[in-house]
């Protein structure tokens, strides 16, 4: 089974109308608001499609949010059964700071095909290499850099490796600069950083590190379209984040999850720039136009590309 294309459009109008709401919030230091925004947007452009969705991973459960919470159903409950992963705004800092990366995103899979990914931390590794043996989120960073090396006949210091700047990362950063690798490090949004490892321009040849398990998913669905790798492992650090994780069917706490198995089948994969980064340009309004660019993906047409888009803004 293979999502009908006309949804690809129909989808990048939900990424692209999300990133204008929340463009207009750009810089005004309230990333709640930002945030609200594109939910708010997102989900009543998700309510306008002839579809069956429900939502597996998003705001949260619906004790905490209200809109686009794990199990509501969107869509005009017809036509087919769609899993749908959400992160209305990855990066509320940047947008609120009006920082680069900030990103409108969506992942669409058919009906249990998208892992419902708790809300806790991932640790997680992606590249472009899908070769058995030659990395794995259970060799050691000296052990996976070795073999990254060797694989791409490169030396060391003739590699770039992207990780979330963070305390917690502190002791594999200290380990890449002993190594000698090229550092990338990115003060927030690790879907955009798990993604730089698609293509040759982005020049990062491996993403490692600790992130949000949802966005690990929202990341696995674009790297799928195109033919990377990705690994992650949830970590379970509180008693509530474990009996949560038997609630959603997780047997194995410490099961280390392959890419087939966080999403599996057709996927549509949409990101668009709210303020411009490395993936994306971010939303310029021009009088009652806007430009968006998306980086948008699906499987089975093989559409993996950037889309840039002037559209008409729709009066309140």
């Amino acid at each position: 089974m293979t999502i009908d294309k006309k949804f690809i459009d129909l989808f990048l109008n939900v990424a692209s109308k999300a990133a204008l709401a929340s463009s207009y919030l750009v810089g005004k230091k309230d990333k709640i608001a930002a945030d609200k925004a594109a939910v708010d947007s997102m989900r009543i452009e998700l309510n306008k499609i002839n579809m069956c969705g429900e939502i597996v991973i998003g705001e949260g459960e619906l004790d905490e949010a209200p809109m686009l919470y794990i199990g509501e159903k969107l869509g005009k409950l017809n036509g087919p059964h769609f899993d749908i992963a959400v992160d209305p705004l990855e990066g509320t800092n940047f947008a609120a700071n009006n920082q680069p990366g900030a990103l409108s995103v969506i992942a669409v899979a058919e009906k249990n095909n998208l892992f419902n990914a708790p809300e806790t931390y991932m640790d997680k590794i992606s590249s472009n290499i899908t070769e058995d043996g030659v990395l794995d989120l259970d060799y050691s960073i000296k052990k996976n850099i070795q073999n990254l090396a060797d694989y791409k006949n490169k030396r060391p210091e003739n590699l770039t490796i992207c990780v979330l700047d963070r305390p917690r990362h502190q002791k594999i950063i200290d380990n890449l600069k002993n190594l000698k690798v090229n550092l990338k490090l990115i003060s927030d949004g690790d879907i955009s950083g798990a993604l730089l490892v698609t293509n040759k321009e982005y020049n990062v040849d491996l993403f490692l590190g600790i992130g949000g398990g949802p966005e690990g998913v929202l990341a696995a669905s674009a790297l799928d379209a195109f033919n990377c790798n990705f690994q992650g492992r949830f970590l379970f650090e509180t008693e509530d984040d474990k009996k949560r994780a038997f609630k959603m069917g997780i047997k194995d706490l410490d099961k280390k999850y392959e890419l087939n198995e966080i999403v599996s089948g057709d996927s549509i994969f949409c990101a668009t720039g709210v303020t411009s980064g490395d993936l994306v340009s971010g939303i310029v309004v021009d009088k009652n136009e806007f430009i968006s660019e998306t980086l948008i993906t699906h499987k089975a047409s093989g559409l993996k590309k950037v889309i840039k888009l002037k559209q008409k803004i729709s009066s309140k």
